[in-house]
């Protein structure tokens, strides 16, 4: 994992994850400096990723209130029970489905738990964060937050999009890539995270994609993105055509055979997944972002 700061209020803890196929997925989490410190998403649960130790660089975990877990997927709660350990203050923002849901592997401990559901806020000492369901979404327990003093929307897996390398993956600017590469990269993320989308009343969904042009975040955070500062406008509108894009069609048997073989010493390197001749032509097939 790596470190970058945001100005004053915020710290990216980033990482990413290679996904054949796909490209470099970010995988962050963040620490909010305020008043009551909150850390927001703990990581991937994989062993070598060292989030607490990386958290440290940022701030004593004895010092963290609280812990906004956006959904209880493996990608945001790698370091939780760790945290939950060295931070003995520290208490579980997340709603009744998601504690339902954790329960089912790891029960969080009831006394640690804070339920807040969409629409609901949160007075943490200095700021008010004020809890929504972000319009994609790939867990029913999602809930994002917008912060109005630092002006940023902490978006949990909306947004997010798939990156060419691990260096940009875990870059402070999801601006480094051109619009077209970031448009792209998104609308192929809202297919693989949220795949529902194809199937749901355009209207509907626009009705909820407007209250994040009404909040209109100078910063948008988003577990699987590059922080995205002065983007919102364009990523909204980027979003909002997700329901008319094609879906996402993962690789079959016989690719993952030819994936394998790349992977073979002395093998070709690997590369973006291709349509064999016998596919149907309609069939969308994943890529790279170029």
């Amino acid at each position: 994992m790596t470190m970058h700061r945001l100005g004053r209020d915020i710290t990216v803890l980033a990482d990413s994850l290679e996904v054949p196929g796909i490209g470099f997925l970010p995988i962050n989490a963040f620490v909010l400096h305020a008043a009551e410190p909150v850390v927001v998403d703990t990581g991937a649960s994989l062993p070598d990723r060292n989030f607490l130790e990386t958290l440290g660089s940022a701030i004593d975990p004895a010092d963290v209130r609280w812990i906004w877990l956006t959904h209880p997927d493996r990608d945001h709660t790698g370091g939780l029970f760790a945290l939950l350990e060295e931070a003995p203050r520290a208490r579980v923002i997340t709603t009744f489905l998601g504690a339902g849901i954790m329960s089912t592997e790891r029960p969080l401990p009831l006394d640690r738990v804070f339920l807040l559901n969409p629409g609901q806020s949160l007075d943490v000492g200095d700021r008010t964060l004020t809890a929504f369901r972000p319009p994609l979404f790939d867990n029913p327990a999602t809930v994002g937050f917008y912060d109005d003093r630092a002006r940023a929307c902490f978006s949990s897996d909306c947004f997010g999009a798939p990156m060419p390398s691990a260096d940009l993956a875990e870059c402070d600017d999801a601006g480094a890539l051109v619009p077209e590469q970031l448009r792209a990269a998104q609308l192929l993320w809202a297919t693989v995270d949220s795949p529902w989308v194809h199937t749901v009343d355009a209207d509907k969904f626009l009705a909820t994609v407007r209250p994040l042009r009404e909040m209109d975040p100078e910063t948008v955070l988003c577990t699987h993105l590059p922080p995205a500062s002065g983007l919102t406008p364009r990523m909204v509108d980027s979003i909002s055509s997700a329901p008319g894009s094609d879906p996402f069609v993962g690789p079959d048997q016989q690719q993952l055979e030819r994936m394998l073989a790349g992977f073979e010493p002395g093998g070709p390197e690997p590369g973006p997944v291709r349509v064999p001749e016998d596919m149907p032509a309609e069939t969308p097939a994943p890529g790279v972002p170029t």
